[in-house]
């Protein structure tokens, strides 16, 4: 495993280059790559009970949205997260298509403080930049590695990272701290990392 500070040196440099890449895609080939996950099969099985986490897009991250409802017709239960905290896991809470969102910190969409907590069976992941040892780079914070790590502490979950295939990059410099995702899908492929 790198060193700490450089790996985080490593990191800012390779999380700049990605959403400088991730930046500069139009708004229409944004979308059509959201929509192009949402049409393939699920990679995942969906049973009674499954929870599926995503996320409320931010800047020019790609959009869960299309993706999220694939999951619900499929007869999942949704949640969106909930910044707790510097230092502190996502709080997930249960969401649904027309549920009312309140402006969470940095003016990202999340569900109301009433809505119930819940423990989900997949997560969908944002990412700045991925590799094909199913390593991530997010935004810093660590929330997505806290949270990952107290779920899998205590069930089966899967983790899919969701980007454009611009963001891929040849090795993230990974730490003990940093959780594997499961797959990860872009426009282009489903990459699934189980076996690995």
């Amino acid at each position: 495993m790198p060193d700490a500070s450089d790996s985080q040196n490593r990191k800012a440099e390779l999380r700049s280059v990605a959403l400088t890449l991730r930046d500069a895609l139009p708004p229409t080939v944004r979308q059509a790559a959201a929509e192009a996950i949402a049409k393939r099969a699920l990679p995942v099985a969906v049973t009674p009970g499954t929870i599926v986490s995503g996320f409320s897009p931010m800047k020019t991250e790609i959009n869960p949205i299309p993706l999220l409802r694939k999951f619900a017709q499929a007869g999942a239960s949704l949640a969106l997260p909930c910044i707790a905290g510097r230092g502190h896991p996502l709080i997930m809470r249960a969401w649904d298509f027309g549920a009312p969102l309140a402006s969470g910190q940095w003016g990202i969409r999340e569900p109301v403080a009433e809505a119930a907590k819940v423990a989900p069976d997949i997560l969908i992941v944002p990412l700045a930049a991925f590799d094909r040892a199913g390593h991530r780079i997010g935004y810093g914070a660590g929330y997505y590695d806290m949270t990952l790590a107290a779920l899998r502490a205590k069930k089966t979950v899967v983790a899919i990272g969701i980007a454009f295939a611009a963001q891929e990059t040849a090795k993230v410099p990974a730490t003990e701290r940093d959780e594997r995702l499961d797959l990860v899908l872009t426009e282009r492929e489903i990459i699934d990392f189980r076996s690995n």
